[in-house]
């Protein structure tokens, strides 16, 4: 069985030394990386499953780092950081990163979080059919239908909607959404974002004024519903 590849990001020798160590005890293949611009470098030859990521790196810190790799992959970070102000996790997860821990850890836990970020990946790869009341969306045919109906929808529309699939009763910021469907440098255009939310739920509403599907969540974002 091939194992999982980590990439260990951090400046602090004792400190890949110990994940190292604990992580190969527990099956994981290990690299590591030093520097911010190592992290990006070392992700792209070596491919890595998963990233250990410090936010107090040299060159470049680790929410820039999370930042560039979100501009081209979708591997899971895990931030193992000594800054604990709620004001740094929210700009650790708004950059992209799936999840955060403070130093000092234990294995055990960081096993755990390493083990749910694998089980969100695996799940995005093989759950690629969504029903929810009358929505379908089936991912691989890139189809939607409502109430037997096919929908035609535009690219960015379809993005938008795979996005909160994947994401489904999770509340998505603004920004994450434009993120992920526009891209780095477009997380201020919220005005065009409200427009393409609007003409997905006509799309796939019964009554757009009244959304059951795609909920708002006044000054904060979207999140579709998943249990209807």
């Amino acid at each position: 069985m091939q194992k999982t590849k980590v990439l260990i990001v951090d400046d602090e020798q004792a400190i890949r030394r110990f994940l190292r160590t604990s992580l190969t005890a527990h099956g994981y293949e290990v690299h590591e990386a030093v520097t911010g611009e190592d992290a990006i470098l070392k992700t792209i030859n070596v491919r890595p499953d998963l990233i250990i990521l410090d936010l107090g790196l040299p060159e470049i810190d680790g929410i820039e780092v999370t930042r560039r790799l979100r501009e081209w992959t979708s591997t899971p970070i895990v931030i193992l950081s000594v800054q604990d102000q709620d004001s740094d996790k929210i700009e650790a997860l708004d950059a992209g990163a799936d999840d955060y821990l403070t130093k000092p850890f234990s294995v055990g836990e960081l096993t755990a979080r390493l083990r749910v970020a694998m089980r969100h990946t695996h799940q995005e790869e093989h759950d690629l059919v969504f029903e929810s009341g009358k929505l379908r969306v089936d991912l691989t045919a890139r189809s939607v239908t409502f109430a037997g109906e096919e929908v035609q929808l535009t690219p960015t529309e379809y993005d938008l909607l795979k996005v909160l699939i994947r994401h489904a009763g999770r509340v998505l910021t603004h920004q994450q959404l434009l993120r992920e469907v526009r891209g780095i440098g477009f997380q201020t255009e919220t005005h065009l974002l409200r427009v393409h939310m609007s003409n997905l739920r006509r799309k796939i509403e019964e009554d757009p004024s009244y959304p059951q599907y795609i909920l708002t969540e006044p000054g904060i974002g979207y999140r579709l519903k998943s249990d209807i």
